[in-house]
């Protein structure tokens, strides 16, 4: 069996008026999250942040568009999610990225991962999403803007 490697990425994709993309998760109807996905064998993160954007949303971001934030969370993966992992694993290590555009957009599901997007005030969005980790990176958002990080 191949395992998920337990180091992922999460890519927040958001306008400059503050305004977050969200996804519907399709084995989880109600759970709303931002892109997110696990690295590939050989793959860089920012390599599995472009390949998850693409895969989850069709946007292709070129060189230099994905901004790596430097900012890591470690959790424990849910028990419903560790038969993906190898024996043993409980922990994952989310690597954060972000990416602006200049509007909202029309994206193109994956559907057999997510069922429906939306596209929300980053309040609204934080209130939504299902992950603790998540909803931080959109918390922080409007900081991280303002400073020009």
């Amino acid at each position: 069996m191949n395992y998920k490697i337990p180091v992922s990425v999460l890519v927040l994709v958001h306008t400059a008026d503050l305004h977050v993309l969200l996804l519907e998760r399709a084995d989880r109807p109600g759970f709303w999250q931002s892109v997110t996905g696990s690295m590939d064998e050989g793959e860089t993160l920012a390599q599995t942040a472009q390949r998850e954007l693409a895969e989850e949303t069709g946007i292709v971001a070129a060189p230099g568009m994905l901004v790596d934030w430097k900012r890591q969370n470690r959790y424990e993966i849910y028990s419903h999610w560790r038969g993906r992992y190898a024996p043993g694993v409980t922990h994952n290590t989310e690597h954060v990225f972000g990416l602006t555009l200049p509007s909202t957009r029309d994206i193109v599901l994956s559907p057999r991962e997510h069922l429906a997007f939306v596209w929300l005030p980053w309040r609204e969005a934080a209130d939504r999403v299902f992950s603790w980790s998540n909803a931080g990176v959109i918390r922080e958002l409007p900081d991280r803007l303002a400073s020009g990080a």
